[in-house]
């Protein structure tokens, strides 16, 4: 039967901004000068007055192939037209298991099972929970103690906000999960300021899982879960050392150990996996974002062989992990995941970014002295900038960066309080990153 109900127009313009309560948004200021968006493509957001917005934050981290790929949204509509939807409990497509084995065959050597889920808030709590039943299908059911670490960011679940550690996001819920304790963060800014790359000081902080195994014991302790780079509290670099101390810990102790790759993963160290620049190797790698290029929504958890075999016991007609979503590889974010790791490959956008990381570095550390610019620090293709706070509105400084970048200098930046943070897609080019840095010099003085 045709469709013959009626097409409504595109509305770029809505003629009512209260209904729509927005996420991580101060939604007062948002609807007294929105900030609205229509188009994009490669390098560029368009935004509804027609006004080019050069991206220097990949969107959310998520476009690191740049914006308006026609291979993936190609992908996706002949996806959409052929299978719609297909349930993943006890069915499945082709192109999750394609998807899964190419995934896999980016990941270290060891890492060779992929569990789908649809976002990194799903991607952290699923490893969360495949590493409390991996420890009770082992005998070993007192481990159920999870570790964070401060300034950590493991999306918004319950299980991601009770290890994550940015204090903001976690004041207004209660207690959490019990049982949950953290590291200290790895940033001391008299120590490490203006570094590119990974500082030489602070390896000595995964110390502290040591102390934590002391109060606690091992054999109450399930898994540490920390990013390799800590991304959403404004761009902190592993010291040099770290993440091999602290995988040196958990296997001394029998604990697993979870990357939260969502924001380094697809390419934004330079590498598939950060845990690949960083020769260290996890039990479990969680992704989502640069899976799909932002296209459509989709997460997941890589999984050592150890772990998932495990599982892989009992009754063959029972299921082994009772654990999923309703739109667990979903066809269409299946096909654009697929489009979008032959993009990663045929242009070697992670190898772009290896080859301009040094470049990118040199022009962020030229804001060095600018107006309240109190520490800059990068990695990969990703910068923070820290601003002074001013004493009587913390975070006032960097939301007022935000908003001069979108209005005034036609910028799109990310902020961490007072930190800007920059993330640009992966096919920046040398010209562009000088425009963005130009620009973010503009901001700077503006809001000083």
């Amino acid at each position: 039967m045709l469709d013959k109900s009626p097409r409504s127009a595109a509305v770029n313009v809505p003629n009512d901004l209260a209904a729509h309560w927005m996420p991580f948004t101060a939604n007062r200021a948002f609807k007294k000068a929105p900030r609205l968006l229509a188009g994009a493509k490669d390098m560029h957001y368009i935004t509804v007055d027609g006004r080019k917005i050069i991206d220097a934050a990949s969107g959310m981290w998520c476009t690191n192939a740049g914006h308006g790929r026609t291979q993936i949204s190609s992908a996706i509509a002949k996806q959409a037209e052929a299978l719609d939807y297909a349930p993943p409990f006890q069915f499945g497509i082709p192109q999750a298991f394609e998807l899964a084995s190419r995934i896999a065959d980016l990941a270290p050597d060891g890492l060779d099972h992929v569990f789908f889920c649809n976002s990194g808030s799903e991607a952290a709590d699923t490893a969360l929970k495949i590493a409390l039943a991996y420890h009770q299908i082992n005998s070993q059911g007192s481990r159920t103690r999870l570790i964070g670490r401060v300034r950590g960011y493991h999306g918004v679940g319950f299980g991601g906000t009770s290890v994550g550690g940015i204090v903001n996001n976690r004041k207004l819920f209660g207690t959490l999960l019990a049982g949950v304790d953290h590291l200290p963060a790895t940033y001391d800014r008299e120590k490490q300021a203006f570094t590119k790359g990974e500082p030489e000081y602070g390896a000595h902080f995964a110390d502290e899982l040591e102390n934590l195994v002391n109060l606690h014991g091992a054999n109450t302790i399930a898994a540490v879960i920390v990013e390799p780079m800590a991304g959403s509290t404004g761009v902190l670099p592993p010291p040099k050392g770290y993440l091999k101390r602290l995988r040196e810990i958990t296997q001394k102790h029998g604990i697993l150990l979870i990357f939260d790759e969502v924001i380094t993963g697809y390419g934004r160290l330079g590498y598939a996996f950060a845990a690949e620049r960083y020769g260290v190797l996890p039990d479990m790698i969680t992704f989502a974002k640069g899976i799909t290029n932002g296209a459509a929504p989709m997460g997941g958890v890589i999984v050592r062989d150890t772990i998932h075999d495990a599982f892989m016991s009992g009754p063959e007609h029972m299921v082994e992990f009772t654990h999923g979503y309703t739109y667990s590889a979903h066809p269409i974010a299946c096909a654009a995941g697929l489009a979008t790791l032959d993009i990663y490959r045929d242009e070697k956008l992670f190898e772009r970014a290896n080859k301009l990381e040094p470049k990118f570095a040199d022009a962020v550390m030229t804001l060095k002295g600018q107006p309240n610019v109190v520490d800059i620090r990068t990695i990969g293709l990703t910068a923070g900038i820290d601003l002074a706070s001013r004493p009587d509105a913390a975070g006032k400084r960097g939301y007022d960066a935000m908003v001069s970048a979108f209005h005034d200098n036609d910028l799109m930046l990310r902020i961490a309080g007072d930190t800007l943070a920059l993330t640009p897609p992966l096919i920046i080019s040398e010209e562009q990153i000088g425009e963005i840095v130009e620009k973010v010099a503009k901001v700077i003085r503006a809001v000083a």
